[in-house]
């Protein structure tokens, strides 16, 4: 079985929907959620799962520590889904193509430290792009700069488009295609043969 651990900095949309997808899957299992915000809703979801969920503050956001509870958890893989917190270097080298990253627009655009969310949608808005979409990397120790997985898709009308309707399109495509392509990611990565591989 592969030990996949989800961090999440807010309410927690994409891990819930990741947390469904790989309910009993016959080899990943969802075994854990860190968060860094004590407030953030995606405690809730994990409480909804069934899963445990770890508290990252000031006292433990250190490589080290980090390194040492993922090695105690026997963690595998590490999503980041909507995690807004730089991952330090030392981890990203100790778990290099394991860990893997959401951003809501087609990278490079929009990229980089305080590109998230929102902050996101508005730059696409404010220059009325007429397309937008999703990029799934790999993670190393600069921001959005990992090697690409898969990118998908929207197209917009910049006349009608709202941060609110561009937000709608992107989370759409996030809880399709997120979780798919964390699997086939992860398949490959693990050499399972015996299962068909979901293209990327």
């Amino acid at each position: 079985m592969i030990n996949v651990e989800i961090w999440a900095s807010g309410g927690g949309t994409n891990a819930d929907a990741i947390m469904a997808y790989f309910y009993q899957h016959a080899d990943i299992k969802i075994t854990s959620l860190g968060c860094n915000r004590k407030e953030a809703g995606a405690f809730a979801v994990a409480q909804k799962h069934s899963i445990s969920a770890h508290y990252w503050g000031k006292e433990n956001w250190n490589a080290a520590t980090i390194l040492a509870q993922l090695k105690s958890r026997k963690i595998d893989f590490i999503i980041l889904a909507g995690f807004l917190k730089l991952v330090p270097s030392e981890v990203t080298q100790a778990f290099e193509g394991r860990i893997v990253n959401i951003h809501p627009s087609l990278l490079p655009l929009y990229g980089g430290k305080d590109m998230y969310g929102e902050h996101v949608h508005g730059a696409v808005l404010a220059n009325s792009d007429h397309q937008t979409g999703i990029t799934i990397h790999e993670v190393n120790e600069l921001f959005d700069k990992g090697k690409v997985l898969a990118q998908y898709r929207t197209e917009l009308n910049p006349v009608t488009e709202t941060l609110a309707s561009i937000k709608m399109k992107i989370q759409g495509l996030e809880h399709t295609h997120f979780a798919p392509t964390i699997e086939a990611w992860i398949r490959e990565k693990w050499g399972f043969s015996q299962l068909p591989i979901l293209p990327l």
